[in-house]
């Protein structure tokens, strides 16, 4: 058991983010048993040519025969929206002196693979080996047709979740966000399933914030090893599932003749409701060039929409259903 204790204050400077680089680390899972997560196993078979070219020895080598990943991997981003390149120069920051000992916790009694135990003979060059490393697998792997659908499903969790805690406050917000985890007043309470492995600790946020993280690779709440480090909480994001769901990349094909490429992409991110600003943030584009593709498709009928607030959401009609599973 973990208990997270909030003093006059932390629960108000309690946030969400994602993180693209957690994301790359955690999809380290996906290759050690993909039988844990289902919604991502088209995404693995389609890329297990271009993994298999990485430097996998390393890559395997991270995740600890239980499960566990070295904290120093998976860095607390220091914003909502961490970009890839930002996170990756906080890993290469890493105090070298804390490397060994974060992979000796993680991995406990378990025998290091040789990647792990050669590497720590050499913490400096050990570090570059797995920022390459990760660089290499993100930009070949994962950047190009994976994370855009992940990246989708991550914004509408943070809106949805955002919008709970403002509505609902903390009592519903955190044992909605995983059956692990319990509110009690001034605590949150992180039960998990192997305690016997899984240290326990009395955590005060004590003013240091406590950051909430979907990922799309967890199978429940989890938190770092070292309870010592400022307080994180990943959980299982909502409307993973649809990964698997989502159609392949549009590129060339009928939609985007049928479309553009413009209209496509954005009925393709569409996957969970979304605001036009939350559609312009993804897209990296002005809300009013969004609000202009929006309505073209919603005069077609591939698209409805209701009021959330001050803002429209926007939603995929069946008649684009039918279209996208062409």
């Amino acid at each position: 058991m973990i208990e997270f204790r909030f003093g006059v204050g932390d629960l108000a400077s309690t946030s969400f983010a994602y993180s693209p680089f957690q994301e790359a680390v955690f999809s380290l899972w996906g290759w050690w048993d993909p039988s844990r997560f289902p919604h991502q196993r088209p995404w693995l078979r389609r890329l297990r040519p271009l993994y298999e070219r990485q430097d996998t020895e390393l890559l395997a080598g991270l995740v600890a025969p239980h499960g566990f990943i070295p904290d120093f991997l998976t860095p607390r981003p220091l914003k909502v929206r961490s970009t890839f390149a930002e996170q990756l120069a906080h890993l290469r920051a890493t105090p070298l002196e804390t490397i060994g000992p974060d992979v000796l916790r993680t991995f406990g009694c378990a025998e290091l693979p040789p990647a792990l135990r050669d590497g720590l003979v050499d913490p400096a060059a050990f570090l570059e080996r797995i920022a390459a490393a990760l660089d290499r697998y993100w930009h070949e792997c994962l950047a190009p047709d994976w994370w855009p659908r992940a990246r989708a499903v991550l914004e509408a969790d943070l809106a949805r979740q955002s919008r709970v805690l403002a509505e609902q406050g903390a009592a519903v917000l955190f044992p909605a966000l995983d059956k692990r985890l319990t509110w009690h007043g001034d605590r949150v309470r992180l039960k998990h399933p192997t305690p016997d492995i899984w240290p326990a600790a009395d955590i005060r946020v004590a003013g240091r914030g406590m950051v909430l993280m979907p990922t799309t690779f967890a199978r429940g709440a989890i938190s770092t090893v070292d309870p010592g480090l400022p307080p994180v909480l990943n959980y299982p994001a909502h409307g993973r599932g649809t990964l698997s769901e989502m159609p392949p990349p549009v590129n060339d094909r009928a939609l985007v003749r049928l479309l553009g490429p413009a209209r496509a992409r954005l009925l393709t991110l569409l996957a969970e409701p979304a605001t036009t600003t939350e559609l312009a943030r993804r897209l990296e584009i002005t809300p009013g060039a969004v609000s202009q593709h929006l309505s073209v498709l919603y005069d077609a009928g591939l698209l409805y929409r209701s009021r959330r607030g001050r803002s429209v959401q926007y939603a995929r009609t069946s008649l684009a259903e039918d279209l996208l599973r062409r």
